[in-house]
């Protein structure tokens, strides 16, 4: 039997990263398996400044290969880069200081209001007497300081630590704080990645219950960069109905659960429309499609939010409807998602 890529990738947990417990399966240093006719080739990449860390890597990697049936050669490759900056000489997803649990808020594709969810998420736990954060970390496409309606510039601690903005006892961080409406932020590769560790660990956010990562959409250098130096304690998926979000929803539930990341559960926005003429439910996008992807990838459907007009209008205004209008039907199903996860984290 021709050895497959699975087969490759379970082999791989058994190589332990220099000094941690931890696999580098589940560091998400993987980048790319490629097996041809027994020939396998493994793409890494790593940050550290310790260049014994690597070739141990890379040794180990080669002999569990080699060990396989059917093997001729095994080749690993390793992608080094210089840690991330904040990060120091630590490897591996670490704890940020003070806070007790960070959830990803995240989705496959653009335009499923998966910064809406994040949002009146964060309010709803919030308002259940938490104290909570919202870091933006969408860099090219931010919404949060629109969503929570304030320019404000943030500002610095004599040690050069950022003041988050504070809205509806939030503490909040966003490039949108930092750019005008019309500017956009361009920026290679490496720059993301180093805004995104400054949001997460120059912000002063202080002790908090729960920080909310608002991701960008897919599974880019902004995702792995998190899911590989920050200590996850979920992620939350939103999708909406139809099939071609339903896929890709997948893509990112799967990059979680590679790097050992638990996925909390699925939001189906958009799942529904009430007309407000005849109070007739319609389903624009289709029914039943976030249930049924939340029992393939088993895990809870954690609610499913309506198409809403006042939801809009609110959150165009920066006022989200979870802090304008709590006893809303759309608010209540916040609130209940809210619970479901302060449940599970329990």
């Amino acid at each position: 039997m021709p050895i497959s890529e699975d087969q490759v990738r379970e082999a791989l947990r058994a190589v332990r990263y220099p000094g941690f417990s931890r696999d580098i399966v589940s560091f998400g240093l993987i980048k790319g398996i490629d097996v041809n006719d027994g020939e396998i080739k493994v793409q890494l990449a790593l940050a550290t400044n310790d260049p014994n860390v690597p070739a141990t890597i890379k040794n180990d990697a080669e002999k569990v290969l080699h060990a396989l049936n059917g093997v001729r050669t095994a080749k690993v490759l390793i992608d080094i880069h210089a840690p991330p900056a904040g990060a120091g000489a630590q490897v591996g997803p670490q704890r940020l200081p003070g806070i007790k649990h960070v959830i990803a808020v995240a989705s496959g594709k653009g335009g499923v209001g998966k910064s809406t969810v994040a949002a009146n998420l964060a309010i709803a736990l919030e308002k259940a007497k938490a104290r909570v954060g919202l870091c933006d970390c969408d860099i090219y496409g931010p919404s949060i300081s629109t969503m929570f309606g304030t320019r404000e510039r943030p500002t610095a601690t004599d040690e050069n630590k950022i003041i988050p903005i504070e809205q509806y006892n939030l503490k909040l961080m966003s490039m949108g704080f930092l750019l005008d409406d019309t500017s956009p932020a361009i920026l290679r590769g490496p720059m993301v990645t180093r805004y995104t560790q400054q949001f997460l660990r120059q912000v002063e956010w202080g002790e908090l219950d729960f920080l909310i990562l608002d991701l960008p959409p897919g599974t880019g250098d902004i995702q792995l960069t998190i899911v590989q130096t920050v200590a996850l304690s979920g992620a939350v998926i939103v999708t909406t109905p139809q099939e071609v979000a339903l896929i890709d929803a997948r893509k990112a539930a799967t990059m979680f659960e590679k790097v050992n990341v638990p996925v909390l559960g699925l939001i189906e926005n958009m799942s529904y429309f009430i007309s407000p003429s005849d109070n007739k439910r319609y389903d624009i996008f289709g029914s039943g499609g976030g249930e049924r992807e939340a029992k393939r990838l088993r895990v809870p459907l954690l609610g499913q939010i309506p198409i809403d007009i006042a939801t809009r209008e609110s959150g165009d205004r920066g006022h989200p409807i979870v802090a304008e209008d709590p006893q809303s039907p759309v608010a209540r199903e916040f609130s209940k998602i809210a619970q479901a996860i302060r449940e599970k984290l329990a």
